[in-house]
């Protein structure tokens, strides 16, 4: 059924974008877990990703209007592809399609890579301001209110640990620098190269936010160590001090605590034949190791200094 009704909506949408004349092919891409990806190409030599989007994923907080906008601005900098159409009653975006290589985790960990990464933040960062903010204090927040009042499945112990994440709060807000638009889902599928530059897809999270979390978020996600850390921050900022480390690396675990929640939201509502659950688990996992960790204390104190 779920086959039937994509094809039946591709034909609709390849209908209303602006080029694309002639007969066409389609392809389903691998990835993605509130969307459902599709190459096409037509006779006419115009090739786009379509995007289909699930109406459930405004449980996830993803702003389909936002994202296009968003969309649009970031392409406006060289680091993301063009958009070729919004339609939003058929929960479709249409993007331009890259000739280049998706990122693994694998391939962030590697220095020069790093610097390359830094640059396109850099660049994003420096675009036109964003619809929206993005703040993973307030998202965690609303993640949880939602999976208790649905009673969704949650890690026994997840609400232990609101004190640690109420003083990671109160030691960000010391030095708090102002929000530049992010992308803020950074892990390497979001990632492509061509032999030319890096490129930036999918911006369903996107919105104004703290550099830090940008780049720690991307840590997480590739699951790398704080000596990487401190490179992504160097090549970002031109010097990794303590207190950029610091709030990378908070920002890192609130990235695994947040990010536990959606795939507990996931794990109840969605159709697709991913394990959700462990996904979140692993990430919660990690986020206990760190707030129990040696050096949570000394984050929170080196975060607040100048």
């Amino acid at each position: 059924m779920l086959v039937t009704v994509c094809k039946s909506l591709l034909d609709d949408v390849v209908a209303r974008i602006p080029g694309m004349d002639g007969t066409f092919t389609t392809s389903a891409l691998p990835g993605g877990l509130t969307n459902h990806n599709y190459r096409v190409t037509s006779t006419s030599g115009l090739e786009a990703v379509v995007r289909l989007s699930s109406p459930q994923s405004a449980l996830l907080a993803i702003d389909r209007d936002a994202e296009y906008a968003n969309s649009v601005a970031a392409a406006s900098t060289g680091v993301a592809p063009g958009v070729l159409a919004y339609l939003p009653d058929l929960h479709a975006l249409v993007i331009e399609w890259i000739e280049g290589r998706t990122f693994e985790s694998a391939d962030l960990d590697d220095s020069d890579t790093l610097v390359r990464v830094a640059a396109a933040c850099r660049r994003l960062h420096a675009g036109p301001r964003f619809a929206g903010d993005f703040d993973m204090f307030a998202l965690q927040r609303r993640y949880l209110d939602l999976v208790l009042s649905r009673g969704y499945r949650l890690p026994p112990t997840y609400v232990d640990f609101t004190d640690e994440v109420t003083r990671i709060c109160d030691a960000m807000t010391v030095r708090h620098e102002g929000t530049v638009p992010c992308h803020n889902d950074l892990l390497a599928a979001n990632i492509m190269a061509d032999d030319e530059q890096l490129w930036l897809v999918d911006f369903e999270y996107s919105g104004n936010g703290d550099p830090c979390f940008e780049l720690g978020n991307l840590c997480s996600e590739a699951h790398l160590g704080p000596d990487r850390l401190e490179e992504l921050i160097a090549a970002y900022y031109g010097v990794a001090t303590p207190g950029k480390v610091a709030r990378a690396r908070l920002f890192a675990i609130m990235s695994d605590y947040g990010w536990t929640l959606w795939g507990a939201i996931q794990a109840a509502t969605s159709e697709l034949d991913f394990d959700f659950w462990s996904w979140g688990l692993e990430k919660f996992d990690r986020a206990v190791a760190q707030f129990r960790g040696p050096d949570f204390s000394r984050l929170i104190t080196e975060v607040q200094q100048p």
